[in-house]
C-alpha cells in the first residue's frame, strides 16, 4: 500500500476503493437443442467436428451497481468426413451481478472478462448435460480465454475504424 505524506509530516494511508462483486442470480435466456442426427433416423458410430462461437453481451441495470452479462454460445457438431450436421446447441447464459468499486474506465473489460468466468462453469456444466440428454457423449468444453477475446474484438474494431471509408462532409 502507498502512502503520501501529510502537510504535518505524518504518513496518511491512500484511498484505494474497493471492488466488490456479486452474483445476484444466473439464467437460462434462451436455449435451443436440435438433434439433427436423430431427426434424420441416422445411427451408428461417427467422430464429430465441433465448432463454437462465443459471443458475449452487458448492459447496465436500472438498479444501482446492478449489471447483466449474457454469454452466447452457438455450438455446432457435425460428422468428420462426410460433414452431415449431427447437432446444434444454441445457448443464452445471463447473470445479474452487483459491482461496485470499478473505476468506469475499466467496467467494459470488467463486464466482459471478469463476469464471464464467473459464469463459465455453470455455463460448462449445462452444455455436458445437453449434450448427453441429447444422445451424444458430454460435451465438455475446453477453458475459454476472455481475456484474449475481449482484446481480439478491440483490436479488430480499431481495425474496422482505421478501414472504414471517410465520409464526406455534405
Amino acid at each position: 500500500m502507498s502512502e503520501q505524506t501529510a502537510g504535518n509530516g505524518a504518513a496518511a494511508p491512500q484511498q484505494v476503493p474497493q471492488v466488490q462483486m456479486k452474483v445476484l442470480g444466473q439464467f437460462i435466456r434462451d436455449m435451443s437443442f436440435e438433434n439433427i442426427m436423430a431427426q434424420k433416423g441416422v445411427s451408428g458410430e461417427v467422430q464429430p467436428d465441433v465448432s463454437v462461437q462465443v459471443n458475449m453481451d452487458a448492459r447496465k441495470r436500472p438498479a444501482d451497481h446492478q449489471y447483466e452479462v449474457s454469454v452466447k454460445l452457438n455450438i455446432s457438431s457435425k460428422a468428420k468426413g462426410g460433414g452431415e450436421q449431427l447437432f446444434l446447441l444454441e445457448l443464452d447464459y445471463a447473470g445479474v451481478f452487483f459491482i461496485q468499486g470499478v473505476p468506469d474506465d475499466q467496467m467494459h473489460p470488467f463486464l466482459l472478462i471478469e463476469c464471464p468466468r464467473m459464469l463459465f462453469p455453470f455455463l460448462r456444466r449445462i452444455v455436458s448435460d445437453i449434450t448427453r440428454d441429447g444422445g451424444y457423449p458430454p460435451l465438455n468444453l475446453e477453458n475459454i480465454d476472455f481475456m484474449a477475446m475481449y482484446r481480439n474484438e478491440i483490436a479488430r474494431r480499431q481495425q474496422a475504424a482505421a478501414t472504414a471509408p471517410v465520409k464526406p462532409d455534405a
